[in-house]
């Protein structure tokens, strides 16, 4: 057996009920957990699978990035939510959202 690459205590097993959950949908899948601290590896190809399945269910999420133009309004700028990305992700005028500036770029994150 494997020694365990995060605690370095336990010992990898071969397991074959890990939990791998992708908005609300549970896939069980096998690969390694250690002994002493319960830390999961799954297999890569069984990742894969996962991808795979979440991708014919339509629940995967794929990259997005899209191209907005800011408005100025007399307190600043604005920046509009597409009304597709609205829905998707349940906003009303009412959400409170976190804005973060990491680097260059700036993070909107709802807040739930």
């Amino acid at each position: 057996m494997k020694p365990c690459l995060v605690c370095e205590k336990g010992e990898l097993m071969k397991v074959q009920d890990i939990i791998m959950e992708v908005e609300g949908y549970a896939f069980v899948v096998k690969g390694q957990r250690c002994t002493h601290c319960r830390e999961e590896f799954l297999d890569e190809g069984e990742t894969q699978k996962v991808i795979d399945a979440a991708r014919k269910l339509g629940v995967w999420p794929e990259p997005l990035k899209l191209y907005r133009h800011l408005s100025r309004n007399s307190g600043g700028l604005v920046l509009r939510i597409p009304a597709d990305l609205e829905k998707q992700l349940k906003l009303n005028e009412k959400t409170e959202i976190a804005i973060s500036k990491v680097g260059n770029k700036i993070v909107i994150e709802a807040e739930e």
